[in-house]
Order: C-alpha cells, then structure tokens, then sequence
C-alpha cells in the first residue's frame, strides 16, 4: 500500500514539472485591438511576440477573416523562406518588415480599400508549442462627398390629408455607412406622428456606401419662416466628422385667420371730391375670394379685394365690410372700417352779389360755408388780404370802396378743402374825373393820347370835345371797378383845349386839357465851296 502511493506521488510531481516547463517555453503574442486607417492610404499592423526559441525555428503567419467567416493566409515566413499568397487580393498590397526589436513584425497593407475592413490575425508556431494567435481588428474610413438638398418646388398646405414631403437629401460615397440627420432651424428632427423620416442606402460598386434620406411631415403655418437642412455624419479616427448642407424654405400655403380692411389712399381725412381706394387682404396665403360691400346700401358691393371710389360725396359715409371665403376648408371671415367724407359747402355771402351803396354808407358783409370741420375765411380786395374774420364791415363809402370782394373759407385740418364767393359793391354818385380841372400839356408831336378816369356808378359815359364844341371820337372806353376811363389820340396842327366829359344820371363832370403845339423850326446848313 505505501509502495503504491509512494509511486502515485512521484507521477504527480512528474507532471506538475512537465507544465511548469511548458509555461516557460509558451509563445506570448501581443497586437492592438483596432487599428484605424484611411482609405487608398497605408496601414500597418504591428505583432509583438515573446519566444524562448530562436527566429529560425519559428513559423510566422498574417492571415485575415471578414466577421465570423473562414480564416484566409496571405504571407507566411518559415526559417528563412518567406511565401506571399498569390491569389489573394493582398497579393501586390502587403509588405512584412521586423520590428527594431527582434521579436516583431509589422504588416503594411496600401490602397486601402472598403474591403479591407477585416480582422487580421498574426500566427507564430514554434517547434514545441501549438500556434499562438494575435488579432487586430482594421477599421477602414472613407470621407463622403459634400452632402446634397433638395426640397419641393410646390406649395405645400397645412390642410393636406397626409404628410407631405419637404426634400431629399443625399451623401455619397462614404465609408462606413453615413448617417443623415435632418433639422428644422437648429432643431433635430425624429420620427413622430407628424414627421417621418425614411432613409435607405445603397453599396456602390466600389465598396463604398451612398445614402439616400427623405422627410415628409404635417406643416403649420409657423414653417413658413422655418429654414430645413440636413447634417451628414460620418466616420473619423477622432469624434467623428459632420457636414451640412444647405439650407431651404418651404412654401407653405396656410388659410387665413384674420381679414384687413383699410383705405390704401388718399392717407389721413377724406373729403368730398377725393378718389378713395380700398384694400382688404388676409393673413394667409392660400386660394380665398373677397368681397366689399358698403353696410349702408346691400345692394352696392364689389367681388374683389380693391375697390375704387371716384368723386365720392358725404353719402358715401358709413361701415364697409369686406368678407373673405375658403373654400378647401368652407369659413369665412369677416371685418370692417368706417369712412368719413368730409365736406365743405358753398360760401353763403350776407347781402350776396351785388349791393349798391351811397358815398359815407356803411356796410356790414358776412361769409360762411357749412362745414364737418373747423373753417377760416379770409377777404381778399384785388387779390389782397383785408380782413380775416367771416364778416366784413365797410365804413364811410367813397367811391374807392366800389370793388369786388371775395371771401374764401378754407378747412386748416385738410389741404386743398375750400369754397369762395363774391360781393359786388357800387358806390353811387356824381362821376368824378382824377385828372386835374386843368391840364397844361407842350408837345411837338403831331398827334397826343390823352386819358380820363372817372369815378362813379352808375359807370359814367365819357365824351371827349374841342372848345368849339366838336365831338371827337373816342377811341377806347372801359368800366373799373370804381368807375370808368377813356383814351384818345388827338391830331395836332396847332395849340388845342380839349375836354373830358363824365356823366351819369346823378350829374356831369368835365376837365380841361390845354394843349400847345410847338412847331420845330428845321435849319439848313450851308454848302461850304471850294
């Protein structure tokens, strides 16, 4: 029995030597997980491994596996005969180089390609021991192209029976596969009930991935000023690279909720004789009728949204309404402005027209105009101003008062808004001449024009006459506000008294002209001879 156990110890002993040394002799393989590398640029792959058996006993092998696939052996160095696989695609591309030290080796593999994103896998195999495997998992990127946008050219409406689309945006030619976020301002929009997005891609015959994403969604009113864009995210050794694309609006095409009526012109008050214009218009967009109906007279209205009304008067006063009709969503609307024609009426004079009056009378005018506003008068007397009150008071006539008085009532609070009217006035009597009783005139000239003003109403008839008693014709004669005047070209021969007769119904008025002829004696100055 002791014999026996004593022999089962001894194996026992035997075998835990035989691991230990083992474990001295294991091969130890030490490789990054993850190795990142741009597309068509060069990876390299470093394998570090620990031995206690020389380089010539052992056999180092680089092979590589897509996913959980079969594993695939691409170069192989056994002592000192190195073998390339052929008919691998890695065949032109690898290259294995040691390490400085002398117990690595580092694969380069150039013109990356999509394909290229496999694990690779390092095999040292020594002499005493089974292989030792070392993987290192190649991430191959690839930046896409600038991403594209593009959006519906149609309205779009709030009341579509689904969602509508918005755009289409697309990256292309990126590795790994991108993905496309889009945004509405700086808002990133997901799936919901009222946005949906749909994005699909497609691998290219190259290996690389393009992606196609499309957004339809309910709109409301309030992305009419909503700007949508869409931002590309892809692959980067780092966090990550992003571009964006462009930004794009949307017509969104929206019932209106509130109607406007106003008057576009004249702007301020309104006076009769103005042209006024209405305007009505709503607040949104879509196909919607108008029409403008004056809530004085029902049967006085216009089916458009601008209505003109030329000369309009003070019965154009009054509540107008402009209604405006949906029909995709059957409503109406409704609102109304108030216009107010103002007027100024004719200037009513008090006495009016003419009036007759005796030299040293008194008179007491007045003008006045109906009016919706304030007014001003202001007498004017041969275009001057003489008074600015709306009566007028004329003391101790002459004949110099005789005139036509004109009132004008103007409306300060609008331009252009006035009214006029005139008062004759005659002042009756006797005609009197302004020219002097007598008129001592010296001329050599073989005919004179002599005037004559007389004063008087009724307007006087002027006669003119030689001192023997001989009418001369007169050439002209013309009534002035305060009488009347003549003129007369009288031949000379020879000294001459010619008179001015005024007259009327209340008496004559004469003046005398005293003319002297004064003949030029001629001289005439002799030949000198020679």
């Amino acid at each position: 029995m002791a014999v026996r156990d004593t022999a089962s110890l001894l194996a026992g002993l035997l075998l835990v030597l035989f691991h230990t040394w083992g474990a001295w002799a294991a091969v130890e393989v030490t490789m990054k997980d993850q190795v990142v590398a741009a597309l068509r640029e060069t990876a390299k792959i470093t394998c570090m491994y620990t031995s206690d058996e020389g380089r010539g006993s052992m056999v180092i092998q680089w092979l590589f596996r897509k996913g959980t696939g079969d594993r695939h052996k691409i170069w192989e160095q056994a002592g000192m005969v190195t073998t390339i696989n052929k008919t691998s695609s890695y065949a032109n591309r690898i290259s294995v180089n040691d390490t400085e030290t002398d117990r690595g080796v580092v694969l380069s593999i150039s013109d990356l390609q999509p394909s290229d994103d496999v694990e690779f896998i390092c095999r040292i195999k020594s002499i005493s021991e089974d292989p030792v495997d070392g993987h290192t998992i190649l991430k191959v990127y690839g930046k896409p192209d600038h991403p594209t946008i593009e959006g519906v050219t149609t309205g779009i409406s709030v009341n579509a029976d689904s969602l509508s689309k918005i755009g289409t945006c697309k990256v292309r030619n990126g590795y790994p596969k991108p993905n496309i976020t889009w945004y509405r301002n700086t808002t990133p929009l997901r799936n919901t009930e009222k946005v949906n997005v749909v994005a699909s891609s497609t691998k290219e015959s190259s290996g690389l991935f393009s992606v196609k994403s499309e957004l339809t969604m309910k709109v409301d009113k309030e992305d009419k000023d909503a700007t949508f864009y869409c931002e590309a995210n892809y692959f980067t050794p780092t966090d990550g690279g992003m571009m964006e694309t462009s930004k794009i609006k949307i017509t969104v095409i929206y019932p209106s909720t509130y109607v406007d009526l106003w008057v576009e012109s004249p702007k301020g008050r309104i006076k009769e004789g103005d042209t006024v214009e209405f305007r009505c218009r709503g607040d949104g967009n879509a196909l919607e009728t108008y029409s403008i109906q004056n809530l004085k007279n029902s049967n006085v209205s216009w089916d458009e949204d601008r209505v003109v009304l030329e000369n309009v008067t003070r019965l154009d006063s009054g509540d107008y309404e402009c209604t405006l009709a949906n029909i995709d969503i059957d409503n109406e609307i409704s609102n109304r402005t108030s216009v107010f024609v103002n007027y100024l009426d004719k200037a009513v004079l008090n006495p009016s027209d003419t009036v007759l009056m005796n030299k040293g009378d008194e008179l007491k005018a007045t003008c006045n105009a109906l009016s919706s506003l304030q007014t001003n008068t202001t007498w004017f007397k041969n275009g001057k101003k003489i008074s600015e009150e709306h009566s007028l008071a004329l003391k101790a006539a002459t004949f110099d008062t005789s005139g036509t008085y004109v009132c004008v009532v103007t409306v300060p609070e609008v331009e252009g808004m006035e009214t006029s009217g005139s008062l004759h006035v005659h002042v009756e009597g006797k005609p009197e001449i302004q020219e002097e009783a007598v008129n001592e005139i010296e001329t050599s000239e073989e005919t004179i024009n002599l005037n004559c003003h007389a004063k008087g109403y009724p307007p006087p008839k002027i006669t003119w006459t030689t001192s023997e008693g001989k009418d001369i014709n007169s050439g002209s004669q013309m009534e002035t506000d305060s009488g009347a005047k003549s003129q007369v070209t009288v031949p000379l021969t020879s000294n001459v008294n010619v008179s001015c007769n005024a007259s009327n119904k209340f008496g004559t008025h004469r003046v005398l002209f005293n003319i002297k002829f004064k003949t030029l004696v001629h001289t005439t100055t002799p030949v000198p001879t020679t």
